[in-house]
């Protein structure tokens, strides 16, 4: 079993749930903080009263965490923000640059995730891009809803959807996502509007990191549902190990 791991320049007053828990040299944990299982504090860093850091988050060497972390979360600066996930490679800027050259569909190592790069068309008049269901809209939308003027530190999305599909497209700006299976975990940069990402059913998606100007349009495969949501990433973790046991065979 896994240790909790507590240098003796640490200071914890805050309580720790779990294993595998580790706080670097001369951190602190205040108290009426909540460190869940699989965090690492790092040297020098700063866990505010109050806030919960979710399981397996990172905060980096000399954070000072003002607000909760999600669990999975990479957070630095002060004020601590997100930038990054764990487990979740980021495109290089040379492969970002190459996904919206040709159009077409690019696998993820995330189950049924795609890229999308729909076909723009350029002119001395300006620029078009258009999608059809069937040669690039993977559903026929029943819903469709823009998100915007999210401030850089905010973080959105956070939830899986039980049955929907979902359709995000930077069509201003330009954001990250994390797109995650249970089992594997990516991140794809929106940046350009003719770039599209499918998120299928029971998918964790989060966005952050919005520009100033970005506007996320979402198309969904169904109406809203609040019962088709699940926000609790454990619950969402909970249904993914359930999904992949085997059934069992008919007792005689």
């Amino acid at each position: 079993m896994a240790e909790v791991r507590i240098h003796p320049s640490a200071v914890v007053q805050g309580q720790l749930l779990g294993s595998d828990v580790r706080v670097g040299a001369l951190a602190c944990v205040a108290a009426g903080a909540v460190i869940e299982a699989g965090v690492q504090v790092g040297e020098g860093a700063l866990v505010g009263a109050g806030v919960r850091v979710g399981a397996r988050a990172r905060v980096e060497p000399g954070a000072v965490v003002t607000r909760d972390v999600p669990p999975n979360a990479v957070v630095q600066g002060h004020p601590a923000v997100i930038v990054g996930y764990v487990d979740a490679p980021a495109p290089l800027p040379q492969q970002r640059a190459a996904a919206a050259l040709e159009p077409g569909v690019q696998a993820s190592r995330v189950r049924g995730v795609q890229l999308h790069t729909l076909r723009e068309v350029q002119d001395m008049r300006g620029f078009l891009c258009a999608t059809e269901v069937g040669q690039g809209l993977p559903f026929v939308p029943q819903r469709c809803f823009w998100v915007y003027a999210v401030p850089n530190q905010q973080i959105r999305g956070e939830h899986a959807h039980r049955q929907c599909g979902q359709f995000l497209l930077a069509v201003k700006g330009q954001l990250r996502v994390v797109a995650d299976d249970g089992a594997q975990r990516e991140e794809f940069w929106l940046d350009r509007p003719h770039l599209g990402l499918y998120l299928p059913p029971m998918t964790w998606g989060i966005q952050y990191g919005y520009s100033e100007d970005a506007v996320l349009m979402v198309l969904a495969s169904d109406p809203y549902d609040p019962q088709d949501y699940i926000r609790d990433y454990e619950e969402f973790m909970r249904h993914v190990r359930s999904a992949h046991q085997p059934a069992r065979e008919p007792s005689a």
